[in-house]
């Protein structure tokens, strides 16, 4: 590393305005004056904080003061013991609900972020959640979801910000335990502003682009990727429109930008009726933060004419922002939208931005089956990744829509069944958290989506499988004669050299259990499914692993009646991933070619 000390007048300079400004309530940090500002760089010019150059031994709240400025700990002290986890001699100790806080502002933004953790000791499982701030500590962003730190060795989570100008960072220890954490050497990126020169318009007519469903998903446009909900590319003679195409939406339907331009003064887009649809009314959002948060632009519209009229929003944002239009009034009534135009910014940024932590992505290997994520705008569609699996979960449901895994036998070792039925903490705040007596005599078991069995190379990965978003209400017979024997069989196939992608859940309402029927259970927080489904794909082992699928790889397609009169054979309920698809709206597989995906989608299992 080495020491960067040309901007050292413009950090001076900042700190004036810094030390006039006052922390919100909800911020541990308080006011403090800087000398100087000598930012650790790395050889490729990240900011550095390796935690070495400093000392503080105690959990009292109190400042530590770096070569590059103060930070701010509570609950949380600089550690160099041998159960502290750690690079060289020191890193971060956290108890409780601990939080550290840098005390400065980067200048340059933020455009990726990575650090270490690792448990302390011996200590239980624990987590934590990476914030930011752009108006120095007034109020704070959460970036992603809340990461599990699970193992006693340092990893690595890789947060994509994608913020400009003047930014600070704090790590909030997310479970209030006792059991203690590690954080060490964060490297963060910059993301210097490229606004130079004559600004540019962004006009996106929805022309090169197709979606033919109102189930959600995303469209690559040429301005860039949007993510379609209760909306499609409609090009039918009732559809408004200046070329063949336009985005038709209807009930509370979304259409948004997955990606962030730099800048912005106005934004214009056409709108109409569809047919002779009755009126609707809607309104432009915008988010700062790549989609975590979202704030109303102007006033709400109302759709009313059969012909293409313009509305235009005057705005001034200068550094990242994107958009959506969000429908919000239901009824089947339909509108069309055209012509989106962005004035006065620069050309879309690389990356998806959101937010969200680089973890499990092997799960999504093969595609993102409802394009969920992780948004609480989208609460009956949201992204939860684990390290273990990923999946889509329904707030209103109180279960997952689907849940999606990688197996092969690196996943699986010597760790015994857990039984650790537990509350998932990581749900958003004021969402209803399923608990693990929820399901008491229901009649109904708790039945894990990703089983237990298929995590057995840690008691971390199999503890991670009873959390109660990877449950759902099965009939006791379901979950333990077709369900239970489908799984094992799974399993069975690792041992002829191959790897698997599955991905399962419920759909429909009221099941058939030991107590009778039931369509909802834990006093309405959670929805009974009707069928319990599941979608594997096999390949042998390999790399590239997409590419490695052909015609003729074996898919098995298992739709069952969530019922206590079924049979015991899960063959007796094979079907097509083409007749799931039809019953849940999801898209499999969608990452495969679409010449191999229809082959494969079409056909029963034959073995």
């Amino acid at each position: 590393m080495k020491k960067f000390t040309l901007l050292k007048c413009v950090f001076a300079i900042q700190a004036l305005f810094f030390m006039s400004c006052e922390p919100d309530q909800g911020s541990l940090l308080p006011k403090t004056s800087f000398e100087s500002y000598d930012f650790v760089l790395t050889a490729e010019g990240k900011y550095a904080e390796d935690f070495e150059n400093a000392s503080k031994t105690s959990y009292a709240g109190g400042s530590v003061a770096f070569s590059d400025g103060n930070w701010y700990f509570e609950d949380a002290l600089i550690g160099s013991l041998s159960g502290d986890a750690k690079n060289g001699s020191q890193s971060v100790r956290m108890r409780n609900n601990g939080v550290i806080t840098m005390g400065f502002d980067l200048p340059e933004g933020i455009k990726t972020l990575s650090l270490q953790h690792a448990k302390y000791n011996r200590d239980a499982q624990t987590s934590f959640e990476l914030y930011y701030s752009t108006d120095a500590g007034a109020t704070w962003i959460r970036s992603g979801s809340a990461v599990q730190v699970k193992k006693t060795r340092l990893e690595t989570s890789i947060f994509t910000i994608n913020v400009k100008g003047q930014v600070r960072i704090e790590i909030r220890k997310t479970d209030g335990k006792s059991d203690r954490l590690n954080i060490d050497d964060i490297i963060i990126e910059p993301n210097p502003s490229t606004q130079t020169g004559t600004l540019v318009d962004i006009n996106e007519d929805y022309e090169l682009g197709s979606k033919g469903s109102y189930a959600a998903g995303t469209v690559a446009f040429p301005s860039g990727t949007w993510y379609l909900e209760e909306a499609l590319v409609g090009s039918l003679d009732n559809d408004r429109k200046t070329g063949l195409k336009s985005v038709r939406i209807r009930d509370y339907g979304i259409l948004q930008m997955n990606y962030d331009v730099m800048g912005a003064q106005s934004v214009s887009l056409s709108h109409a009726l569809y047919g002779t649809d009755a009126s609707s009314s809607w309104e432009l959002q915008a988010s700062t933060n790549g989609g975590t948060n979202w704030a109303r632009i102007g006033d709400i519209i109302t759709t009313s004419s059969i012909n293409l009229e313009t509305a235009t929003f005057s705005v001034d944002f200068t550094g990242s922002v994107r958009f959506r239009v969000v429908k919000l009034s239901g009824s089947g009534d339909r509108i069309n939208i055209d012509d989106f135009i962005i004035g006065g910014t620069s050309e879309p940024e690389t990356g998806t931005g959101g937010g969200s932590p680089a973890l499990g992505e092997v799960h999504l290997t093969m595609g993102n089956p409802s394009a969920a994520i992780s948004d609480i705008n989208m609460p009956n569609n949201y992204l939860l990744q684990k390290e273990e699996y990923i999946m889509s979960y329904s707030r209103d449901r109180g279960t997952a829509n689907w849940v999606s895994w990688h197996l092969d036998e690196a996943w699986l070792g010597s760790a015994s069944r857990q039984n650790d039925f537990r509350e998932d903490t990581t749900l958003p705040s004021g969402w209803y958290h399923v608990n693990e007596t929820d399901y008491q005599y229901s009649g109904f078991d708790r039945g894990h989506v990703c089983p237990s069995a298929d995590r057995t190379l840690s008691v971390d990965d199999n503890s991670n499988t009873f959390f109660m978003t990877n449950m759902m209400p099965q009939a006791p017979n379901n979950n333990r004669l077709g369900w239970a024997s489908l799984e094992s069989y799974c399993r069975s196939l690792l041992n002829g050299g191959y790897e698997i992608y599955i991905i399962s859940g419920g759909y429909g309402i009221g099941g058939d259990g030991s107590a009778g029927y039931a369509e909802v259970i834990a006093n309405g927080n959670v929805t009974v499914p009707s069928n319990t489904w599941k979608v594997i794909m096999i390949i042998p082992d390999g790399n590239d692993d997409v590419n490695r699928v052909n015609t003729n790889t074996r898919v098995i397609a298992v739709d069952m009646p969530n019922s206590q009169n079924i049979f015991s054979d899960w063959r007796q309920y094979k079907t097509t991933v083409d007749n799931i698809e039809a019953l849940t709206g999801y898209d499999f597989f969608d990452l495969v070619p679409d010449n191999i995906e229809n082959v494969i989608e079409a056909n029963v299992d034959a073995i």
